[in-house]
């Protein structure tokens, strides 16, 4: 069976795309961080989520990006709120976090050495592709060329390894629609930027408002839990 390493969140992109690497059939092991983010709970959703998809291989990572800082999930630093989709668009959000995914790779990467997987998945999509440069399809490709250089079995063997973007250049509405299809249960996902400690969002960050536009356009419930009650079913 082929051997896939999935970077997991514990939030709606990587958990879809977590259920897609088990519908093309891939053994998965399964790599979570705790990097100091502000929304912590995300880690005990990838926990949890790990559980339900019976994943027996999750590891998770303890990295302190605050040391760095730079980013409004890593530093003090206002996470914005109530934003349109065009202001979202304007410029990289303050939610960026300097040189994430590519750290986040270099793991999966050591991870696939050590598993004997040539297959990682990413979460990046096209809503962060306008605005987190690390989530754009040229650098995976990049960061790809770079790893099959980088990687001893890949060099010894001949064979290449594939990152996997599946989600790259699809909505917030399309992704809802494929993980509802391959039954997903979003009510176990964390996405706010600013969740509390039970995983309840806020309701009002660029994250909880492209959720809840996802689910609204595929004309689903959102399952999400609001600090807010009034926020249910909006």
């Amino acid at each position: 069976m082929l051997k896939a390493i999935v970077l997991l969140s514990g939030g709606l992109d990587s958990t879809t795309m977590l259920a897609i690497a088990k519908s093309r059939g891939f053994a998965i092991s399964a790599l979570t961080f705790a990097y100091g983010q502000r929304h912590q709970s995300e880690v005990e959703s990838a926990r949890r989520i790990a559980e339900a998809f019976d994943v027996g291989d999750h590891t998770v990572i303890n990295i302190d990006l605050r040391a760095f800082g730079g980013s409004a999930l890593t530093d003090s630093i206002d996470v914005p709120k109530g934003r349109t989709l065009d202001e979202m668009n304007s410029a990289i959000p303050t939610t960026y976090v300097p040189a994430r995914n590519t750290i986040f790779l270099s793991y999966a990467l050591a991870l696939a050495e050590s598993r004997e997987a040539f297959d990682i998945f990413i979460g990046a999509n096209s809503l962060d592709y306008s605005g987190y440069p690390d989530c754009r399809p040229e650098y995976i490709s990049a960061f790809q060329a770079m790893a099959n250089l980088a990687m001893a079995q890949a060099v010894k063997s001949g064979r290449k390894l594939t990152i996997h973007a599946p989600l790259i250049d699809k909505s917030k509405a399309a992704i809802v629609q494929v993980g509802a299809d391959l039954g997903v249960d979003y009510a176990s996902t964390v996405s706010c930027y600013e969740a509390d400690s039970n995983g309840r969002a806020c309701g009002r960050c660029d994250a909880c408002v492209l959720r809840r536009q996802g689910f609204e356009q595929c004309g689903l419930s959102d399952p999400t839990r609001y600090v807010d009650h009034e926020m249910v079913g909006t």
